[in-house]
């Protein structure tokens, strides 16, 4: 058994991971979510990280999985190199580079070509104002968008202007999850940053943007995959 600490990407809560991680914790395995200071203009990725490693601090004495949500990828790999972590997951994310900060990210991966894109690839307008309805909750139940309406938060500018200052990526075997219907990063996009980045093919699902709110069971049976091939015996 492991226990998952989950983290959520910009602009929301823990709530964001409610139709996972009960999937998690019916196969026995621990669940940590803490709510990052997403809306606190003093607070960057190295806060964020001292949230997610006190969360932590007391869990189990389980292998530690960490999940990071689109910019949740930030925290996550700075929070494996300050607690000892078995595995990190990254979904749908914003893979750094050393040195790189949550702004510069956007640039420096030709994100916004990517989505423009994939939005005529639809026969979206490229143009049209921004409207998360449907850039990340078009593929998501309605009454889950009701709700979600309660746990959106005002994301601060300050992580954009933090880095992770790597001077790698951490020796911990690393997962990448893709979403076929990403709006915001198409799958073509997220499957060159992994490969140039990481060297990784991402496995994928049939989901937009927030995969744990459109389909959570086919992303818990990733989680779950993943956390046996921690208890398997070495071949």
């Amino acid at each position: 058994m492991a226990t998952f600490l989950l983290l959520t990407g910009a602009g929301s809560d823990s709530w964001y991971w409610h139709r996972v991680a009960p999937l998690l914790e019916a196969r026995g395995h621990s669940i940590v979510a803490p709510d990052l200071p997403v809306d606190d203009d003093s607070a960057g990725f190295p806060e964020y990280t001292d949230v997610a490693a006190r969360a932590v601090a007391d869990a189990p004495g389980r292998p530690l999985i960490i999940v990071g949500q689109s910019m949740g990828a930030f925290t996550a790999v700075m929070t494996a190199e300050r607690v000892p972590t078995s595995m990190l997951v990254l979904v749908g994310a914003m893979i750094p580079a050393p040195g790189e900060t949550g702004g510069a990210w956007w640039g420096n991966t030709g994100q916004e070509a990517a989505q423009t894109a994939y939005a005529v690839e639809e026969g979206r307008d490229p143009d049209a104002a921004f409207d998360p309805f449907e850039l990340f909750l078009h593929d998501v139940p309605a009454e889950v968008v009701k709700a979600s309406a309660e746990h959106m938060r005002n994301q601060s500018e300050t992580p954009f202007t933090t880095a992770w200052v790597g001077p790698e990526w951490p020796s911990i075997p690393t997962k990448v999850i893709a979403a076929r219907y990403d709006r915001l990063f198409p799958l073509p996009f997220m499957q060159k940053i992994s490969r140039d980045r990481l060297g990784i093919e991402p496995e994928i699902i049939d989901s937009g943007h927030l995969s744990a709110l459109a389909k959570p069971h086919d992303l818990a049976a990733r989680l779950l995959s993943y956390a046996s091939e921690l208890d398997s015996p070495p071949r």
